[in-house]
């Protein structure tokens, strides 16, 4: 037998999920949700019962209607005997005893005063919605408003108060009744998964277009947000980088996204970075949707994946849980469409809208500095419309808005909410995940940006106070610790963020080192930098920027290192090479051997030679050796030479005699007993202190 959502229901029937699932619970239905399946005949038994729920509140409105209509004309009678002595001339006589009437109108509403009639006056008008059942009128939608009108009381008991303009209110969708302003906004999807499992490839099919040939060593380097339609709907794809560097991003799109689509690779399973944005959609309270990619290839076993989520809490909607799994090829295009449909059908079920008449807010997705147009900056629109000429301000970033251009590159007048755009607007670049807010003019900006930007100076100055006492502490312990200084310039914000992240982390991983970068920005490498490099004693790392010729000069005369990279993984290579270069070596001494001294004798070059018996091991030419004499060590050197009859060997095992000379000491003695052993340099290695996966 067919069945039916719950939210598909209420659409048919013209109520919002909630709504309808309070309905229910108040009908004894309960422990439903707006994904919740029910058959047909089910449906049609609650679709009766709500109907007689509503013939018995027209019942119950009818019968209160005739008694107030009676009440009203016992109350007119009075009236009527006062005003007919009046009407014949003589005056009006008026009982002792007798109540004043109520005035004909407050008497055919006695319920004006009563809280649920209140609660009716301060409520929005009716939206008026199409009639979905032939008996269901306009007593249903009376319905859906008390409904909603009690869950919005019961959310202000529950729900704390937050600040108006926290990101989080930014990044949180409105809950309750929808404004007579508001409008559908179509979901943001964050792709997520482990690095090479197909995010990029599989947007790439979706988009019909080719980004991932455009990235240096095929991986995502920035977060990229684009708008696609389905079955006439629009969807905003927020594509993340799967490199474990890039955990801040993987974090950020995770924040301000409505669906999390979690990429796995049918024939590699769940990797590291699988479960890091595994964690990271938990964290940020968004349904997930698995992808299981690479069906096509021959080893591939999409069940083994669902097992393996399984572990991490992501049961399939077949296995009685609540997850949808879709399996998909990003090459052929196997089964991206129902990818879609689902992702429709989980937005559906969450009634995503936004006010495009009120106030302007907006998040930072990634910024950079244009050399021909200045900072550039791509933001997700949350709420309101952002219009050619606005004042924005984001931290101490401000300026009137030049340009807005779409994902692919058109310019725009005007967009409304939950559009990624890139603006040409800001004075300076902002910082990913800003939030970005409208202003009334510039002057207000101004003030506004300057008494943020003084509040960031102060925090620099502590900042840099600290470091000092750092270095100096340093300095004090004898270079117990070592120091990398690193000024750090990227093309955008988010990949400059990554190689700090990731150094910090390549540095927390042994005790002995330590990381200061010194400065985090985004352009080409100028002579400011250059200069600070110069006065810190750091290294310029430069990721996929130019270096100014006269940066290049100054560099050279001051002799400050500047390294350039264009993919992320030769960076931290290089930079985990250095690192590790700035380490202490370990030594270990092993033991090899054992000898006894049976016969002393002379031989030219050497002096006394020791003529022994191996009894364990092995000597070996170039080995430490201890030579003790009773409990009395005589000697600590070098084995120079070691001969096998008349031959010169570098090795000799047990049970074998030989002869052992060293070059500056011959106070050998009969038994005295030799012991070998080698020293090996362990040059030490650095590995990544596990990130932070919670948002």
């Amino acid at each position: 037998m067919p069945k039916k959502r719950v939210f598909q229901l209420a659409k048919e029937m013209g109520l919002q999920s909630q709504a309808l699932i309070a309905a229910l619970d108040r009908l004894g239905v309960k422990d439903m949700t707006p994904a919740s399946a029910i058959d047909e005949d089910t449906a049609k038994t609650l679709q009766e019962l709500l109907a007689e729920q509503v013939a018995k509140l027209k019942a119950t409105e009818a019968a209160e209607a005739a008694a107030a209509a009676k009440a009203a004309e016992a109350a007119a009678k009075p009236a009527a005997a006062t005003e007919a002595p009046a009407r014949r001339g003589r005056p009006a006589q008026k009982p002792a005893e007798a109540p004043a009437a109520p005035a004909p109108e407050a008497a055919a509403t006695p319920t004006a005063g009563s809280p649920a009639e209140k609660r009716e006056k301060e409520a929005e008008p009716e939206r008026v919605l199409p009639r979905r059942a032939s008996y269901f009128d306009q007593e249903m939608l009376r319905l859906e408003r008390q409904l909603g009108l009690l869950a919005q009381e019961v959310d202000k008991e529950t729900r704390p108060e937050i600040e108006r303009t926290s990101i989080r209110d930014v990044v949180t969708r409105p809950e309750g009744e929808r404004t007579t302003s508001g409008v559908e906004n179509p979901p943001v999807v964050t792709v997520l998964g482990h690095v090479d499992h197909g995010k990029t490839t599989l947007l790439d099919f979706i988009r019909k277009t080719n980004v991932t040939g455009g990235e240096e060593g095929g991986i995502t380097q920035h977060i990229g947000a684009s708008e696609v339609e389905h079955n006439g709907k629009s969807i905003v794809f927020l594509d993340t980088p799967g490199h474990e560097a890039f955990t801040q991003l993987r974090a950020r799109g995770a924040q301000v996204t409505d669906i999390a689509v979690l990429v796995v690779a049918a024939n590699d399973g769940v990797m590291p970075q699988t479960i890091e944005a595994l964690n990271h959609a938990k964290v940020a309270k968004v349904p997930i949707i698995v992808a299981i990619n690479k069906i096509d290839l021959p080893d591939s076993d999409p069940e083994v994946v669902k097992r393996q989520l399984l572990e991490h809490g992501l049961v399939p909607e077949e296995w009685g849980g609540d997850t949808i799994f879709v399996n998909v090829s990003a090459v052929r295009g196997d089964g991206v469409n129902d990818l879609l449909d689902m992702i429709l059908l989980v937005a559906e079920m969450r009634e995503i809208w936004a006010d495009p008449e009120g106030d302007f807010t907006g998040f930072v997705i990634e910024a950079q500095l244009d050399t021909s147009r200045g900072p550039l900056t791509t933001i997700l629109t949350r709420n309101g419309t952002l219009k050619i000429g606005d004042i924005l301000i984001c931290g101490s970033a401000y300026g009137k808005v030049r340009q807005i251009r779409d994902w692919l590159g058109r310019s725009l007048k005007e967009i409304g909410p939950g559009r990624p755009v890139e603006v040409v607007a800001f004075n300076e670049v902002p910082e990913p995940g800003a939030l970005v807010e409208r202003v009334k003019n510039v002057k207000d900006a101004r003030r506004m940006a300057e008494t943020r930007s003084d509040e960031v100076a102060i925090i620099d100055r502590q900042r840099m106070a600290r470091r000092r006492v750092e270095g100096a502490y340093a300095e004090l312990t004898d270079g117990q610790h070592k120091v990398l200084r690193a000024v750090i310039k990227a093309d955008v914000w988010g990949s400059a963020e990554a190689l700090r992240d990731a150094i910090l982390r390549l540095a927390a991983g042994s005790e002995e080192l330590e990381v200061n970068v010194i400065h985090l920005g985004v352009g080409d490498v100028t002579e400011s930098d250059i200069s600070l490099a110069q006065a810190t004693e750091a290294t310029v790392i430069a990721f996929r920027v130019g270096v100014a010729q006269a940066a290049k000069q100054m560099a050279a005369d001051e002799h400050v290192q500047i390294r350039s990279y264009e993919i992320i993984y030769d960076a931290l290579e290089h930079i985990r090479l250095e690192l590790e270069g700035m380490l202490s070596s370990i030594y270990r001494e092993d033991k090899i051997g054992r000898a006894q001294v049976v016969q002393v004798f002379r031989a030219r070059g050497f002096g006394a030679v020791a003529g022994c018996r191996i009894m364990e091991g092995k000597l070996q030419s170039g080995a430490r050796v201890v030579v003790t004499r009773g409990r009395d060590i005589v000697y600590k050197g070098t084995l120079d030479s070691l001969k096998h009859f008349d031959r010169d060997v570098q090795t000799l095992d047990a049970p074998n005699e030989c002869g052992v000379g060293v070059r500056n000491w011959d106070n050998w003695q009969s038994n005295d007993m030799i012991e070998a052993s080698i020293v090996t340099e362990i040059r030490p290695t650095l590995r990544p202190a596990e990130a932070d996966t919670r948002a």
